[in-house]
């Protein structure tokens, strides 16, 4: 195996899951399986944590079919946007549709109705992201549709997405359906968009037929902070994978990173005083100092940019990133240190958290994760159910 890899912890995932049902319950929890478990490697992952989850979320159609193909029973969500012509991979598989527009619902009536086969939907009500779904004031058009659908639509659900899940200032004047709806701050706030859901769940109140089973609204900002959000399932990403989704937010659910990123030294030298490092020439050595090769790089999702400002730990301690980051390698400087090849490295992990990752490279945990490389193998640990 390569000497680079991903040590994913099955048995921390487990207890994440456990500590957000307990914080949540009675909702349910869809746990999120999209972008190859957030990087954390998909087909160790959804076997074993599949028989724990009540809903599992993913992102295209396709995610949904690999895991219908792997044997997984549980329940899928497709959240993302689908096209017509992908509908009957809905049928075939078993994966629950998120009818994101009147066309869309009334195309897979009508093809479950010729097809006499059955699909479960969720409603998807755009009420601030301005991504996929009807908004919530031209919301009633979706609504009467999902009541008149033939027997073999399941409206199941019906949930909506915030844009702003940490923001969660009071509203100084609530939003109803109508013209005041369409009014936006820079950033919309998440209760603003809870006051626009509950508005389209009064719809389905003003009738006889009762509501969808399944209300939800709240990803892994929301599950933290915001109880009002939970209703009947909660959607936790980011969060039950061990990441906070921001730094500062309130961390009401006790969860720890799953993921930990390992690599060892392939190469270790004692360069002299003055010599550049790596393309470019970017970093030179000031003393004399031993410079060790990790067999890590950009096309492993080690950033780029993470040139001469990363960290790793090797035996327990810190070194920086030195010179730029090549494809396929990046060195360190461990100084006056001996480093000797074959000693372990960690680049995120054991001290180094991905918020860490993430400050070097400019971007978010997701990124981090979710860009590290299919052909960084993924070992899978601590799998006692």
């Amino acid at each position: 195996m390569r000497p680079t890899y991903l040590e994913v912890n099955l048995s921390q995932l487990k207890q994440n899951l456990e500590n957000i049902r307990a914080h949540v319950a009675p909702a349910k929890v869809l746990v999120v399986l999209k972008a190859n478990a957030y990087g954390h490697g998909v087909d160790g992952v959804a076997p074993f944590i599949a028989p724990f989850a009540d809903y599992i979320g993913v992102a295209i159609v396709e995610e949904g079919i690999h895991l219908r193909k792997m044997g997984i029973a549980t329940p899928i969500l497709v959240m993302g946007g689908t096209l017509r012509e992908q509908l009957p991979d809905f049928f075939e598989y078993d994966l629950t549709l998120a009818a994101s527009s009147l066309d869309l619902l009334t195309a897979a009536d009508q093809l479950a109705e010729s097809t006499r086969k059955r699909i479960k939907t969720h409603l998807k009500i755009d009420t601030g992201m301005e991504r996929i779904g009807v908004r919530e004031y031209e919301a009633e058009a979706l609504i009467e549709k999902s009541l008149a659908c033939s027997q073999f639509v399941e409206v199941e659900g019906i949930f909506t997405h915030f844009a702003n899940s940490e923001i969660l200032e009071p509203l100084e004047s609530p939003s109803l359906l109508g013209a005041d709806s369409k009014l936006s701050d820079s950033k919309v706030k998440a209760s603003l968009q809870l006051e626009r859901f509950q508005e389209v769940l009064y719809i389905y109140e003003k009738r006889s037929e009762p509501q969808p089973a399944i209300r939800h609204t709240a990803n892994s900002g929301a599950t933290l902070s915001l109880p009002e959000s939970y209703y009947d399932m909660v959607r936790p990403g980011v969060l039950f994978y061990g990441v906070y989704p921001a730094r500062d937010i309130e961390k009401t659910i006790e969860v720890k990173p799953v993921l930990t990123w390992k690599s060892k030294v392939v190469y270790s030298k004692v360069t002299l005083p003055g010599r550049g490092v790596s393309y470019g020439s970017l970093w030179h050595t000031e003393a004399e100092s031993r410079i060790a090769t990790v067999p890590c790089g950009y096309a492993d999702g080690y950033f780029r940019r993470n040139t001469n400002q990363g960290r790793v730990i090797i035996n327990g301690k810190s070194y920086p990133q030195v010179g730029r980051v090549c494809m396929d390698q990046f060195m360190v400087n461990a100084g006056e240190d001996d480093i000797k090849v074959g000693d372990e490295v960690t680049l995120m992990g054991n001290g180094i958290a991905p918020e860490e990752l993430a400050n070097w490279a400019g971007t978010n945990e997701y990124e981090v994760m979710t860009n590290i490389s299919a052909r960084v193998p993924r070992v899978f640990v601590g799998a006692v159910q």
